[in-house]
Parts: C-alpha cells; structure tokens; sequence
C-alpha cells in the first residue's frame, strides 16, 4: 500500500487538497468493488493541528502534524490563493521535510501555483516545471534557473511532477493514479469525476497579456506599439528605428524584460487578438487572419496552432457561441 501525503498548507487552495484525496479514495472504492485491497493510505499533514484557508473562512484539521510523518511514498504540494510571497512566507516550514522525504525515495507533486513551494526547495533546478500559466512571469523571476514549460500540463522528471493552473491539475493526479494503479483504474476515476483523459497541453487556455513587470522604458514602448498596431505588418527594423537602437541591442534587452524575441512577441500579441475575434464575431478564418496582419494562410495556421496548440479551425468550434448546439 502506497502512503500519500497531502501537505495542508497554509492559505492553501481548498480543491487543491480535497480533489486529490478523493481522487485517490475513489481508487480504494474501485478496489473494493473489484474485491482486492486498497492501494493507497491517504493523510492530510500540517504544521499545525489548525489550518485556516481563504483568510479564516474555512478550516481545515489535518490527520497528523507533518513531524509525525516518517515515510511517505508521494508528496502532495497543493496550490494556494492570495499573494505568491506571502504564502511562501507562511509555509516555509515544509521545505526541510520535503526535501529528507524525497532523498529517502518519496515522489512529489506540486498542484498550480503549489510548484512555487517546491521550487523554494531547492529540488527543480536544472529541471522542467509547469505551473498556472496567470504566475508564469512572476516564477521565471523568482526562479530563473529552473526551466518553466508553461504549454505543458503535467510535467515528470526524476519523481517530481508539476502541473499547470487550476482544474487542469485533475490530470495530473489521473496521470499519477495510471502510474500507480493502471490505465483501467485512471479511466474509472476520469469517468466518475468528468476529467478529459491525456489533456496534456494548456496552451489553449493562456490569455498573453505581456510581461511589462519591467523598469526597461523602451521595451515598454515597443510593446505598446505592437499592441497597438498589431493588424500591420510590423518588423524589427521598424522597431529599432522608433527606438533608435541597435537591433542586437533590441533583441537582448527584450527576451531579457518579457522572456520573449521581439518576433514571438508581435506573434503571440497578433494570436491573441485572432482568439478574441474567433470567440466574440462571426468572422471566417481568412477574415480574422487579415485582421491580424496575416497573408499567407499557411503561416498563420502554423503560428497560431504552435501558440494554442489547436488550428484556427478547432479553436474557434470550441469557444465560439455560434458553434454550440
């Protein structure tokens, strides 16, 4: 039997902790429905006999304090809600447990933002991580030697998982459950709680909102003028001319600010504004691509297929109100 133990952190996201102790619990029904043993122990594990969540309004108690844990086969880091620093803060408490846990052989895995806890301990550098792609500018400052994948769902290096934002860490823990239970198991639970099987991308789901937490004026300016005339062809030479900088000097000082090239800036600004149309008029896919800047038909559906992870076609059948039934 496989001991899980799902850290009540403070502040934590409440989904966060509950959907995987019933993820795993809806194993050990399966189990018993099928007349074997149950595969997993699950316990909640704090600092303290308390834990309050969402400034008080819920309460949680877990089974034991987190000294009380000896062994564990799997760490559950969940996500958790208000400020990232503050919740860093108030959990710091777990790190060297974590850390003795996973040297002793443990897995961990880190839920949403939850990848933020883990990576304070030290145990994802040099490794790939996913989290919410909403804190992805926020993790590459604090942790700038760990590599972010924010189109990857679920990522597993070495017995450390990560996941991305929100729901979308239900796959994460049904990615875990197949590892450790078999695929019948894992399509069980995927049917019981109405989670999509090998949703491995959150590509579709990223709003580009630009990364202007930067003191770098003309960086600024060059992506206001992208934002702001993104239906134009727009090249780099026309941005170091508005800049009166080098080109070698744009480029550095731009993937330095918003961890983006210039070219995949003016991209990624150009896809969003074609999502929006997709999802707000009833325009074709010609139109939008025109709208956009785009005119070659192939070049947009390549770019917009390898920032969304779906075609034109797909994304707007998905979220346009036109195609529901």
């Amino acid at each position: 039997m496989k001991h899980i133990t799902i850290l009540a952190t403070a502040e934590s996201d409440l989904g966060s902790i509950e959907n995987p102790r019933r993820g795993f619990l809806e194993v050990n029904n399966y189990q018993q429905s099928q007349g074997k043993p149950p595969l997993f122990q699950v316990q909640l594990a704090g600092i303290s006999d308390e834990i309050r969540l969402e400034h008080g309004r819920y309460i949680i108690r877990p089974d034991v304090e987190i000294g009380q844990v000896k062994k564990t086969d799997l760490i559950i880091i969940p996500g958790f809600g208000g400020d990232l620093a503050q919740g860093l803060a108030l959990n710091q408490g777990f790190i060297p447990w974590i850390v003795r846990q996973y040297q002793a052989g443990a897995e961990i895995a880190s839920l949403c933002v939850g990848a933020f806890l883990l990576a304070q301990t030290g145990l994802l550098r040099g490794r790939n991580c996913s989290t919410h792609w909403r804190a992805a500018a926020q993790f590459r400052s604090m942790f700038p030697d760990i590599e972010l994948v924010t189109d990857k769902i679920i990522t597993d290096e070495h017995g450390i998982y990560t996941s991305g934002g929100a729901f979308s860490s239900a796959n994460l823990i049904l990615y875990i459950i197949e590892k450790y239970a078999g695929r019948d198991v894992a399509i069980h639970c995927s049917k019981i709680f109405q989670i999509d099987m090998d949703r491995c991308s959150q590509s579709p789901f990223i709003i580009f909102q630009g990364q202007k937490d930067h003191e770098d004026e003309p960086v600024k300016k060059a992506q206001e003028f992208i934002e702001n005339n993104y239906q134009e062809r727009i090249t780099v030479d026309q941005l170091t001319s508005l800049l009166s900088l080098s080109r070698r000097n744009l480029e550095r000082r731009f993937k330095k600010a918003t961890s983006n090239t210039v070219i995949e800036y003016i991209q990624r600004v150009k896809v969003e504004a074609a999502k929006k149309y997709f999802e707000a008029s009833r325009k074709n896919i010609n139109e939008v691509m025109y709208d956009v800047g785009y005119s070659d038909t192939k070049a947009f559906r390549t770019i917009f297929k390898r920032i969304t992870g779906l075609s034109p076609v797909d994304y707007r059948n998905r979220y346009s109100m036109q195609y529901r039934s």
